[in-house]
């Protein structure tokens, strides 16, 4: 297991199981009374830490190395998938990926960022951060699913889309704004999940849903705390006030009315037992698509349109 600084603490008492562990089993020593004292001081501490986290706290763990990312996730919730490469254009972005699937028989498109582990993982999927052909494919794979009126499930996990020369020079804005409209006019039910980092248009771009989750420990911004605190201030280091100044936390997200509902996560994240997370996300697709197919495709249009424009909305202001 990978750990972030905020787990430091967890990860000691862990090592110190594991060694006493590892000494109870190569000799005749009881240590299990020592073992199990210090699981429940793990137990503990865990809840205590977990208990009072800061915005940017949970936005590491958001960007947490071990987190489940888009592919695992389908892996462990779809049967059959078979992922569709290309956006017919240019080429095949690697920071999306997306295809057809089963869910209890039934056929859905899946779409989702995609981020590497590792660092060699991570420069072929440019760290999650799609160019404009992603998005395109993207666009292709949701085109498909409404010929053929098929669901969309879609992932979110981006720090933002590609802010490279040559990704504005294919039209990075352009691309994502179609997205956007696109995404508003389908008349397939659409089902979106942020799992990990929801930044800015690049997370939108996908996002366009009839039901919008966030896991517990997930984060959508219009903009990271680091480049808020870059242009705001002049100083990237500032970013933990700004984490608590830009209502990224799932809560705050809920509370806003940006998200329909929360998922909570196992103790300690969702990198500690991938399998739950996924079964709990299943659940909540299985449960929204029979809950949807009740409705035409004119009026889960009309339905997802009215979700997203009454957003920021000023009652008695002069705004509406």
């Amino acid at each position: 297991m990978d750990y972030i600084p905020l787990e430091k603490p967890l990860a000691d008492l862990e090592l110190k199981i594991a060694e006493l562990k590892s000494a109870t089993g190569s000799s005749q020593l009881n240590l299990n009374p020592e073992i199990s004292e210090l699981e429940e001081q793990l137990v503990v501490l865990r809840q205590e830490m977990f208990g009072k986290l800061t915005p940017y706290e949970m936005v590491q763990l958001s960007r947490h190395p071990m987190r489940p990312n888009s592919l695992e996730l389908i892996a462990n919730i779809f049967d059959d998938f078979v992922e569709l490469h290309g956006d017919r254009n240019f080429l095949d972005d690697k920071a999306i990926i997306g295809g057809i699937g089963r869910l209890e028989g039934a056929s859905v498109v899946v779409i989702g960022h995609q981020k590497g582990r590792g660092t060699k993982d991570n420069i072929f999927r440019n760290f999650g951060m799609p160019r404009p052909e992603g998005y395109r494919k993207a666009l292709r794979l949701m085109s498909m699913a409404e010929r053929f009126k098929l669901p969309i499930i879609t992932f979110i996990d981006t720090p933002g889309a590609y802010p490279g020369i040559g990704a504005e020079e294919r039209g990075q804005s352009e691309a994502i704004g179609k997205n956007i409209f696109v995404m508003s006019r389908l008349k397939v039910p659409i089902l979106t999940f942020v799992v990990g980092e929801g930044g800015s248009g690049g997370a939108l771009a996908i996002g366009v849903a009839n039901r919008v989750y966030l896991l517990q420990y997930a984060t959508y911004s219009v903009i990271s705390p680091e480049g808020c605190a870059s242009i705001l201030m002049g100083d990237a280091s500032k970013a933990q006030d700004m984490a608590n100044s830009l209502k990224l936390t799932a809560s705050s997200a809920l509370e806003l009315g940006v998200i329909d509902a929360i998922i909570a996560e196992p103790e300690g994240g969702a990198h500690r037992n991938p399998q739950k997370i996924s079964l709990e996300i299943k659940n909540c697709i299985a449960k929204d698509l029979q809950d949807l197919s009740q409705f035409s495709g004119e009026t889960l249009k009309k339905m997802r349109q009215e979700k997203f424009l009454k957003m920021g909305s000023i009652l008695g202001g002069g705004l509406n």
